[in-house]
């Protein structure tokens, strides 16, 4: 039960979900310790703590070093060097542990700074929401919203709490996504029944649903896990959808989890039957687990798309979401309204024409009274009436509004002016033509017949031939009515046309056909009429677009709408439900698709698609369901972004093919060693010093230069192709591992001591300089690395020939080698890069990526 008493001041008490229905608002203030002009900053701040659902909690540096050695390998290998410490080895047990810990130090830098970057990006597109902070409005992120602030709300807010309603006009919310309701819910300020069903809860205000019409103060009374979101939240546990770059990791590390398991076992159970000691067998066999493990994976990973994300926003392009940056890259379909994309969303009134083609005056007035009134999200075309002032609007007062919605597609006002009460209507021409009993034209008022609805509509097809949108215009007498609702748009009289152009942008012809040439096929969703749309893509350069309408798509099966979506160059006169199932078709078909929205009706289309992708100016629910914010609504700066993304994934390969490839050969070669040898190749301390230092140039890899052909169309993540890569690089290292075990052997007699030295030395230098022929599909000499990446690269070559010779070598197993071993290795290492060059000319020729 609540205490009824007082709450300590600055605190607020917590409202049952029926007390917040069912309270006076004096009573909710009271509890909340709250007031219609809001809290002080001193107050919030006092009652702030984490209240987003979706945002993943904050990682601390300690955390982010700790979760480096996650693994469970890396775990039971630093249990079993910790078990060698206390019973035998305390020298070899400490190097071990402190190798580890390397390993995990650089595997930290690289994620720390890829977390401390992706936050400065996220703040740059932060949602945030006007309050009233001591009676003064005031923007803060959605984030830092308690109970008792007061929002501030208009058309295109999202909610970012469970709020109260004490002030609303006109006031619309979209519950959809809370309740299923198609229609937007009307909200105004009252009591209700503590136990009101959904539909009845219209004092109430949920996160995550968004407002569609109207204006409107709310005091908060839940947030975070105690609102009605958050109760399902509870009970479902939400994740984003696995992207196409996450499902290729996974596989990817199933892969390697297969074959560390093998060789593992392989070689537990031959040093077993070889009667070696137990405990070095065991440190043997999880060192040579780790060492195939590419243990900076995700270290590099993170820092790739973190360096990626930061050049992304140079080209005017904020990324949200950094598991999308590789889907974007991928993307091979991108899906967009026309508006602000293809033209310039500078939208002017063409033409006002009545029912028989004539210019009217009457049609524009009463076109913006409509919009002058109405309270929705600002649009183009209201926009464009306002700017057209074609009546006095000081001489009209509103009643009453019925808000647009996306299945209506009308907006209807009550307003009174020159004495008398008239609702007038707009929106698409057909949704008009239905509601329509009269016509009006200059000679009165006569029924509206059918042959004038095929007049009316062949016209708005002539104005759509010029890339014109139309809507229309509709009035109804309504003497002595306040209050309108659905139900009374019926018995219109039909006024006439409004088209509207909207100019194409100069460079966007050039940008489509850009897009075309890299593998991405651009297809226009729009709720514009088919021959509007068509017209358009016919002046950006399409010369015969293929067309498939909404109405077509309402009788087409699922199965139907897959096989012939990739085929569609534009959906026209598209419903808004329909954006999400076009998407979701296309992604059946095996595409990688983006979708461009920023509109109140876009949220499920963004949601749905591989990548999510709005603008800075776009409403909030749109930015805030989209993995990549473009901070100009361009399809030039998009481009930008799609080649940055293939930069990043070309990257990404690099380190795969590498690690993959390097690791695989050297724990063959050991594994294989490991059967004839009478002592173990390689040290557990020797095999994590290996694995450690080859990957330290492939820390530079996200910076890399890459080869425009890798750039070239989208590229998608392929476990088979990886297998390949990794197979035929890595038995081709083995053979010379071989080599270098028969040189060190036959010919130099080498002992223990002196074997694993010198199989070390080469393991290293070969692994490191045979990085710069494998980051590119040509001659690499042809293909100039970084600076960062050819520096680490020799630096580490150069640290494995003289780590023989520094004092501290007795500490890690190694001896001097003799002079002549260099003179071999020279010829093992130019022998296994020429090799290598001609492996991969063959290889590349059998195996396109």
């Amino acid at each position: 039960m609540i205490d009824r008493g007082s709450p300590k001041k600055g605190a607020a008490a917590s409202l049952s979900f029926g007390q917040r229905l069912s309270l006076p608002m004096g009573e909710i203030y009271r509890r909340l310790d709250s007031r219609p002009e809001g809290l002080s900053e001193a107050e919030a701040l006092g009652r702030r703590k984490p209240n987003d659902l979706r945002a993943a909690p904050r990682r601390t540096a300690v955390a982010l070093f700790l979760g480096q050695f996650r693994s469970p390998i890396q775990i039971i290998l630093a249990f079993a060097a910790g078990l060698s410490f206390f019973l035998r080895d305390r020298a070899d047990a400490a190097i071990i542990l402190g190798i580890l810990l390397v390993g995990g130090w650089l595997g930290f830098r690289q994620e720390y700074a890829a977390h401390r970057t992706i936050e400065k990006l996220l703040a740059a597109v932060l949602v945030r929401v006007e309050v009233l902070r001591g009676g003064k409005a005031a923007a803060v992120p959605s984030a830092e919203i308690v109970p008792g602030d007061v929002l501030v709300l208009r058309a295109g807010d999202i909610l970012p709490a469970d709020a109260r309603i004490f002030e609303a006009k006109d006031l619309h919310a979209d519950e959809a996504s809370l309740t299923g309701e198609t229609f937007p819910a009307e909200k105004e300020p009252g009591e209700r029944d503590a136990a009101a069903p959904p539909a009845l809860r219209t004092n109430m205000l949920f996160m995550g649903t968004h407002i569609v019409s109207g204006t409107g103060l709310a005091v908060v009374v839940g947030v975070g896990k105690d609102t009605e979101y958050g109760r399902i939240a509870e009970r479902l546990r939400h994740h984003p959808p696995e992207t196409e770059f996450e499902r290729g990791v996974r596989r990817f590390g199933g892969l390697l989890l297969e074959l560390t398991l093998v060789i593992t076992l392989i070689v537990l159970a031959v040093n077993t039957a070889f009667s070696r000691p137990w405990l070095e067998s065991l440190l043997f066999a999880l060192a040579l687990a780790v060492g195939l493990t590419p243990q900076l994976l995700p270290a590099i990973l993170a820092a790739n798309l973190a360096a990626g994300a930061r050049r992304m926003k140079d080209v005017r392009v904020v990324v949200k979401r950094l598991a999308t940056i590789e889907s974007f890259g991928g993307m091979d379909v991108l899906c967009a309204d026309k508006t602000g994309t293809l033209s310039e969303g500078l939208v002017s009134v063409a033409a006002a024409v009545d029912a028989g083609g004539r210019e009217d005056p009457n049609v524009l007035a009463h076109a913006c009274i409509n919009s002058f009134l109405e309270t929705g999200f600002p649009n183009p075309i209201d926009e464009a009436l306002r700017s057209r002032p074609a009546f006095d609007m000081t001489k009209v007062r509103k009643l009453d509004e019925v808000p647009y919605d996306f299945i209506r597609k009308r907006l209807s006002v009550l307003a009174e002016w020159e004495g008398a009460v008239r609702m007038v209507t707009k929106g698409a021409v057909p949704a008009i033509l239905d509601v329509c009993a009269k016509l009006a034209d200059p000679a009165g008022e006569r029924p509206l017949e059918e042959a004038d609805k095929a007049a009316i509509l062949g016209r708005a097809d002539a104005f759509a031939l010029r890339g014109w949108r139309t809507i229309a215009v509709a009035v109804r007498a309504l003497p002595g009515r306040a209050v309108i609702k659905r139900e009374d748009e019926t018995g219109l009289t039909f006024l006439g046309l409004i088209a509207l152009e909207d100019p194409i942008k100069a460079d966007v012809a050039e940008t489509v056909a850009d897009l075309r040439l890299s593998g991405v096929a651009f297809k226009v969703i729009t709720g514009d009429r088919a021959a509007a749309a068509g017209e358009i893509m016919r002046r950006i350069g399409l010369a015969a677009p293929v067309l498939l309408t909404g109405g077509e798509i309402r009788t087409m099966s699922e199965d139907a709408l897959v096989r012939r979506a990739g085929d569609i160059d534009v959906f026209a006169e598209i419903e808004p439900n329909q954006k999400e199932r076009i998407i979701l078709a296309l992604r059946k078909a095996g595409r990688v698709v983006g979708f461009l929205g920023d509109g109140i009706n876009d949220a499920p289309a963004l949601h749905a698609a591989d990548v999510g992708l709005s603008v800075d100016t776009a409403v909030d629910v749109a930015k805030e369901a989209a993995d990549i914010i473009l901070l100009d609504k361009s399809l030039s700066v998009l481009l930008a972004g799609v080649r940055e993304g293939r930069r990043i994934f070309a990257n990404t390969m690099k380190y795969v093919f590498m690690a993959a490839s390097a690791n695989f050969g050297n724990m063959v070669s050991m594994a294989a060693a490991s059967l004839v040898l009478p002592f173990l190749p390689l040290l557990p301390k020797q095999i994590l010093l290996t694995n450690v230092l080859t990957d330290i140039p492939e820390t530079a890899i996200a910076g890399d230069a890459t080869d425009p052909e890798m750039t070239a169309r989208p590229r998608r993540w392929d476990i088979r192709f990886i297998r390949a890569f990794m197979l035929t690089f890595g038995l081709l290292s083995s053979c010379f591992d071989v080599l270098t075990f028969v040189v060190l052997r036959r010919l130099l007699g080498a002992g223990a001591g002196l074997f694993r030295t010198g199989w070390f030395v080469e393991s290293v230098i070969s692994a490191a300089l045979i990085v710069l022929v494998i980051r590119t599909r040509g001659p690499f000499w042809r293909s100039r690395p970084s600076r960062p990446l050819a520096a680490g690269t020799l630096a580490v070559a150069a640290a494995a020939a003289v780590l023989p010779l520094m004092p501290f070598a007795g500490a890690l197993g190694f001896v001097p080698l003799p002079a002549r071993f260099y003179a071999f290795l020279a010829g093992i290492v130019v022998c296994y890069i020429a090799g290598a060059e001609a492996v991969k000319r063959v290889f590349y020729a059998r195996h396109p990526f």
